[in-house]
């Protein structure tokens, strides 16, 4: 199957012969599901804080968190195409009509946040308020704003009193709120993609010193992209490789799971992750701070107390009465059920489980209610060990041919807002290496195409799905104020971003 050209671009790319065996048998037999055991709700599977909690787990970060090295992690590598669908479509058109959307677009073209750099460029190029068209083509094409082509993160978003700021200038603003390290710095990663790194160089350094200035602290701002190694050969419908003109083999990327491996890069005890849309104006930051670092205070917490009985157990205590305490904290703080079996297995099976289950990174997610938002929802998971833990689920992921996993998926009252904190190292300060606590027998296969011609290509388990599966999982109710995703340009006609 496999050419001496073929083991060639393989090695080139860093990506070792078995690693596309494995793709092809999963090409081939398909990634199993996931076994739902329920939806996780308030008070099963998801935290409900208090206002006292809230406060309190806020002023544990507020002391702790200077005493770690602390990153915010952003994916920010997808073009804004798929955010100017219907301008493209309404553009490339033969008629006028206008669908909804569309019309949106230009009945409040005035309250979106770039209105002023759109008005300066249909002045110079003397367009007309009712050429709709080349409204259009102003704000996605290349000799206007660009927007169809550029990043979310180079996007300006939001409008203020004398000043208008893009995604990725939101970023640094909320990071200076809750991620400043003890030094008065401020470390920043965003993932990009090789075409936009240039800009976002470009944008970060026209905006620095007047946010080192403003809020008297240190950026250190790092960029990469995802590795080749992780990209995945495509197939054709006999799942045979699909070959480029040049009998090259035709490989994609790797989907955002890939992404554990820039994470998994990365030197930090606390890691923040949030999307690169997911922004607040100002007047929404103190509820968002807020709930960060009450994430975080629980996060710290849940870490130490792990530290403790790992110490313990690792240093010979082995009694009935820390067993108990450990089940019990496992069950109760870390969501995490143990088999069954386990009050039948010898002693030192029982100790080796429960340190196995101790020494895994952590991650407290926030989850906001389920109001018709896309994403990934909340789940119990039964494992193949028999244990059940928390795990975020996508629709591929579940077997919705099976009516009690469709109707469990059904029952899901929250969604995931990809608002993490993750601890990733153990009590010593030792790094996990992340790559060993992924699920790689998850994954996605999608039809695709190149040039007309049907394909068939596979992601990477997604980096908060079975990229994290075998991390300890804490599920948190968060406000949906703190979430304020632009999927589509008109998201930012929306109030939360007004």
């Amino acid at each position: 199957m496999f050419t001496t050209e073929d083991f060639k671009q393989l090695s080139a790319k860093g990506i070792e012969p078995e690693v596309v065996e494995r793709q092809l048998i999963y090409f081939r037999e398909g990634f199993p599901f996931l076994q739902l055991d329920r939806a996780a709700t308030v008070g099963d599977g998801i935290r409900r804080l208090t206002a006292e909690e809230t406060d309190e787990l806020a002023q544990t970060c507020e002391r702790k968190l200077g005493q770690r090295k602390v990153f915010k992690f952003v994916p920010a590598s997808g073009a804004a195409t798929r955010m100017f669908k219907d301008l493209y479509e309404y553009m490339q058109s033969d008629d006028d009509n206008e669908n909804a959307a569309v019309h949106e677009v230009f009945d409040r073209l005035e309250d979106f946040a770039f209105f002023p750099e759109l008005k300066r460029i249909l002045d110079e190029q003397h367009i007309a308020s009712s050429d709709k068209k080349k409204i259009a083509a102003a704000i996605i094409l290349q000799d206007g704003l660009n927007y169809g082509q550029l990043p979310k993160g180079m996007l300006i978003f939001h409008r203020y009193t004398n000043d208008v700021r893009t995604a990725l200038e939101e970023h640094l603003f909320e990071g200076a709120l809750h991620a400043v390290n003890a030094d008065g710095s401020l470390n920043l990663h965003f993932t990009v993609s090789p075409e936009h790194q240039q800009g976002f160089e470009g944008l970060k350094e026209s905006k620095l010193k007047n946010y080192s200035k403003l809020f008297n602290i240190h950026y250190n701002i790092s960029f990469s992209q995802q590795k080749s190694s992780t990209d995945i050969l495509a197939v054709d419908h006999d799942n045979q490789p699909f070959r480029n003109d040049d009998g090259s083999i035709l490989f994609r990327p790797g989907g955002h799971g890939a992404l554990l491996e820039n994470l998994n890069d990365i030197d930090a005890d606390i890691i923040f992750i949030k999307n690169i849309d997911n922004v607040a104006p100002d007047r929404l930051k103190p509820i968002t701070i807020m709930y960060k670092k009450a994430l975080a205070g629980l996060l710290i917490a849940l870490q130490e107390q792990t530290a403790e009985y790992y110490h313990l157990l690792r240093n010979g205590s082995f009694n009935e009465e820390l067993i108990k305490k450990i089940l019990d904290f496992l069950t109760k703080e870390l969501s995490f059920q143990p088999p069954a079996a386990i009050s039948t297995w010898p002693a030192e099976d029982v100790k080796a489980c429960l340190m196995n289950i101790l020494h895994r990174p952590i991650r407290v997610c926030g989850m906001v209610k389920n109001e018709g938002e896309p994403g990934g929802g909340p789940f119990w998971v039964r494992n193949n060990d028999g244990s059940i833990s928390l795990q975020i689920a996508e629709s591929s992921q579940i077997d919705l041919n099976d009516p009690k996993q469709k109707a469990i998926a059904a029952s899901a009252t929250h969604f995931n807002p990809v608002d993490l904190v993750c601890a990733v190292k153990d009590g010593e300060g030792n790094r996990y290496n992340l790559l060993e606590y992924r699920d790689s027998k998850t994954g996605f296969i999608s039809i695709k195409s190149k040039d007309g011609v049907e394909l068939k290509a596979q992601e990477l388990p997604g980096l908060w799905n079975g990229a994290m599966a075998h991390w300890n999982t804490v599920f948190v109710e968060v406000p949906i104020e703190t979430f304020n995703p632009v999927k589509i340009v008109n998201d930012l006609l929306r109030p939360q971003h007004q």
